[in-house]
């Protein structure tokens, strides 16, 4: 009886791993010789291009460290729990990049997340978000590629640990669990707008793959979809009811940050999140950028929840004013304040100037940590990564971490209505640790 259950189970496992490497396990697919950029259609190229506008293809791909490197050569450095994992080339470079993968092979990696070699790509390419994008968007995005200059250049190895860098085991395993492909489908529920802005943000924009957190296998947890993430250091807020800050992110406010780089109530796009609109989104057509602040409008349910936004305004703007005047310039983490900070952060109007954020009402304030106060303390915002035009210098060098942190209790304690931070100074130099090199903008 013994011998036929363990046969059993034998069986059962044998079965199972069949069952699973068939899963798992994908052919390579032919190379082939480069195709001529000739043989693409003008407008498939130039569809291609907001394509990989829209999904910031080159932001991922371009190397940043050890002096930079070419555009779409690949080789940018994503230090993950797992590892380090550096971007494949996405050149038409026959022997480093993707000169010799047909369009099929490059559709499936961006269906399914497998290489033209059949192994299975990992996650750190979001193919989870692009395997929503269309079969026409694809094609297109393949003609742009493969019409810009090849360049050879072979990315580092990654340092992923064994067994997770048996890729066929470890991220067919992944996939089993997390992976679910299929084309964008549209919800009758809703209108076109919102259907194209879902469509975006959704697949090509992948905006989920930084602003909703990761379970311990890295992937999006299941029923947190975008409740904000930690990337690099920084916090992608989250893009829903769970925002924190006392103004709602309306569908204007969201239009007017993604397109332009500011939210005239929320400040101005800084870190991780600056070349989205500079950079990418700036490049779409205007309706799609307002497709996707229409659909995030209504993933926050904006509508339901402005209605206390004048009161909050008044509220920040009551505060703003007391920054330099009244009893509060008796506090010393006031002094401070207005010594570092306060020549451009006073508002004495209505509602807050142009180019003069208002950090009672930023979401820096009001999220659970102090991180993305401190990185932007840190790094500071270039005249080209915010309000164009307008810059904060770094306070790397002119504030040390205890100056920093008593600047964020003060700020936390008369700007926000919640608990304050704990372990100011510790997480000041945790932030500060995170840059390899200080800005070239720091004050002294």
């Amino acid at each position: 009886m013994l011998k036929r259950i363990a046969a059993i189970a034998v069986g059962l496992g044998a079965a199972g791993g069949i069952g699973f490497f068939a899963y798992a396990w994908y052919p390579a697919i032919a190379p082939v010789a480069r195709p001529a950029p000739s043989s693409f259609s003008p407008d498939a190229v130039k569809r291609g291009a907001l394509v990989a506008a829209g999904g910031y293809c080159a932001e991922c791909h371009t190397r940043t460290d050890n002096g930079g490197g070419p555009v779409m050569a690949g080789d940018y450095k994503m230090e993950t729990p797992f590892g380090d994992i550096f971007s494949s080339n996405l050149t038409p470079d026959p022997e480093t990049g993707i000169g010799n993968w047909s369009e099929a092979a490059f559709k499936r990696a961006m269906n399914l997340g497998i290489a033209r070699d059949g192994s299975q790509l990992y996650p750190a390419f979001p193919f989870d978000h692009f395997t929503k994008v269309n079969d026409q968007d694809v094609s297109d995005l393949y003609a742009y590629l493969m019409s810009q200059p090849a360049v050879h250049q072979e990315p580092r190895k990654n340092t992923v640990p064994f067994p997770i860098n048996i890729r066929i085991t470890g991220q067919g395993f992944w996939k089993l669990l997390f992976f679910k492909p299929g084309r964008y489908q549209n919800d009758p529920k809703h209108d076109a707008e919102w259907n194209r802005g879902a469509y975006l943000a959704i697949g090509d924009a992948h905006c989920g793959a930084c602003h909703t957190p990761r379970n311990l296998l890295g992937a999006e947890k299941s029923g947190s979809e975008y409740d904000g993430a930690v990337i690099d250091g920084w916090i992608a807020p989250p893009l829903n009811e769970h925002n924190p800050t006392p103004v709602v992110w309306t569908e204007e406010e969201l239009f007017q940050y993604l397109r332009f780089g500011v939210a005239p109530l929320h400040g101005s796009a800084a870190g991780p999140m600056s070349p989205v609109p500079h950079s990418f989104l700036s490049q779409l057509p205007e309706s799609d950028v307002r497709a996707i602040a229409h659909y995030y409008a209504d993933v926050d349910h904006a509508a339901t929840r402005s209605s206390g936004d004048a009161a909050a305004v008044t509220r920040a703007m009551q505060m703003s004013g007391r920054n330099l005047t009244g009893p509060q310039t008796q506090d010393a983490d006031a002094r401070l304040y207005q010594a570092a900070c306060g020549a451009c952060h006073y508002n004495s109007g209505p509602a807050p100037v142009s180019g003069r954020p208002e950090l009672a009402l930023n979401n820096a304030l009001w999220l659970d940590e102090p991180n993305n106060l401190y990185q932007v303390m840190l790094h500071g915002i270039g005249a080209k990564e915010g309000q164009d035009g307008i810059a904060m210098p770094s306070f790397y060098a002119g504030l040390t971490d205890h100056d920093m942190a008593r600047i964020a209790a003060y700020l936390r304690r008369t700007r926000t209505t919640l608990s304050p931070w704990t372990d100011l100074e510790k997480k000041a130099a945790q932030a500060r640790a995170t840059l390899k090199t200080p800005p070239i903008n720091a004050s002294h």
